[in-house]
């Protein structure tokens, strides 16, 4: 579905934070509205020269407030690296970086890809 938004509760302000992330997963049922979503379980962002920033600080931060979210991900555009927070049983973010000879296992959405899958038709290996 595109335009997907994602909603952040945050707890000392009276409103509410939205991103439209480049992929979003939710696993939850009680996801159901048409417009945003509450409980993603996985967040991806390609990162692009505007948007960097705002990825790896705001909504870094922002995204690691909501309770559902099992990880988030990172995609570089220029190079083969990928960043994979990952919260771990205790509820601590961990930082996984992937390069060229690596491959990306996400356990929220039971999928693994090689980075040549994920740069296919992208970047030259």
């Amino acid at each position: 579905m595109a335009d997907m938004k994602v909603r952040i509760e945050l707890a000392n302000q009276n409103n509410n934070v939205f991103y439209y992330p480049d992929v979003v997963v939710t696993c939850n049922p009680q996801d159901q509205d048409r417009y945003f979503l509450n409980y993603p379980c996985l967040i991806i962002e390609v990162l692009s020269p505007s948007t960097e920033a705002t990825d790896r600080r705001e909504k870094l931060v922002n995204y690691q407030k909501l309770e559902s979210l099992q990880e988030y991900v990172l995609v570089s555009q220029d190079d083969m690296k990928v960043e994979v927070y990952r919260k771990n049983a205790q509820g601590n973010w961990l930082l996984e970086i992937l390069g060229k000879d690596n491959e990306l296992s996400l356990d929220s959405v039971s999928l693994s890809l090689t980075m040549a899958d994920i740069y296919e038709d992208v970047l030259s290996i």
